[in-house]
């Protein structure tokens, strides 16, 4: 036993994989092994924190998407309605569309209904009621007259502020006239044309003694000068209607702030 351990020694010293530039081979040095393993240590908390990134955006997503996709696919009832009814509104308004241009149905007929139209315009109606006006000589007749000017350029103001808030364009792509860009009726809803004759013609049953067939037929021209404005396509049916509610709304209005005769002759001496 003694003298193999001197043996074994000297085999240890003689093989030259004990050597100091072989050692690398048979055992890796420490310092590697703690470089790899501190890099393998940062790359998993790097991973770790894209993780937990990921997993807040997802739970942030999942927090906005519910309601997103609660509008989208599950509207309320009140939205079904709505989409339903515009959706019937702009239908209808097309088909009654028959005088939009001249290869429509009615297209012969654009330039009557045309006319009709223009008896409902704000410009005739301010002028002659200015006309009128001049020429009147009675206290009464001036007081009623200038409360009917005032009617007027209230309905053209809040026609116009009412339609620059709606922004709604008609049925037809149909480019308004000369008389409408003066009088800022340039959109869709409400209609200026039903208003207006909702406000002349209730305004004249009130003020003026009228026989019944003249009755009859002021509220009839006030439904055909309405209805004129969907057969040219420039408005749709709710506009009509609303433009009647509107114009009833401001003869009530006007009602109310009806100017006595003492103030009608003081404006008139002003002007």
């Amino acid at each position: 036993m003694p003298a193999s351990q001197p043996r074994s020694r000297a085999r240890d010293r003689n093989n030259v994989l004990n050597r100091a530039e072989f050692l690398s081979l048979n055992q890796p040095l420490k310092g590697n092994q703690e470089n790899r393993s501190s890099s393998r240590k940062q790359s998993g908390q790097a991973g770790a924190a894209g993780a937990q990134n990921a997993n807040l955006k997802e739970r942030r997503q999942s927090q906005q998407l519910p309601e997103e996709d609660c509008m989208q696919l599950n509207p309320s009832f009140k939205g079904i309605a709505f989409n339903s009814l515009l959706a019937i509104d702009i239908c209808m308004s097309k088909r009654l569309g028959v005088c939009a241009n001249r290869a429509s149905s009615w297209g012969g007929a654009r330039s009557m209904i045309n006319l009709l139209g223009i008896t409902g315009h704000g410009i005739p109606w301010i002028a002659g009621t200015l006309i009128c006006l001049v020429k009147s000589s009675t206290l009464a007749g001036q007081e009623v007259l200038m409360n009917l000017l005032l009617a007027l350029l209230l309905d053209i103001m809040i026609v116009a502020g009412l339609q620059k808030l709606a922004k709604r364009k008609g049925p037809y792509d149909i480019n308004p006239g000369l008389l409408d860009y003066l009088t800022m009726d340039t959109y869709a809803f409400p209609a200026g044309h039903a208003s207006r004759v909702a406000m002349l013609s209730k305004f004249f049953l009130n003020h003026l003694v009228l026989a019944i067939p003249l009755r009859i037929l002021l509220v009839l021209w006030a439904l055909c000068v309405g209805f004129s404005r969907v057969m040219i396509g420039r408005h749709h049916i709710t506009d009509v209607l609303s433009g009647f509610i509107f114009g009833y709304l401001q003869f009530r209005l006007v009602e109310l702030i009806w100017m006595s005769s003492n103030t009608c002759q003081m404006l008139i001496s002003i002007w």
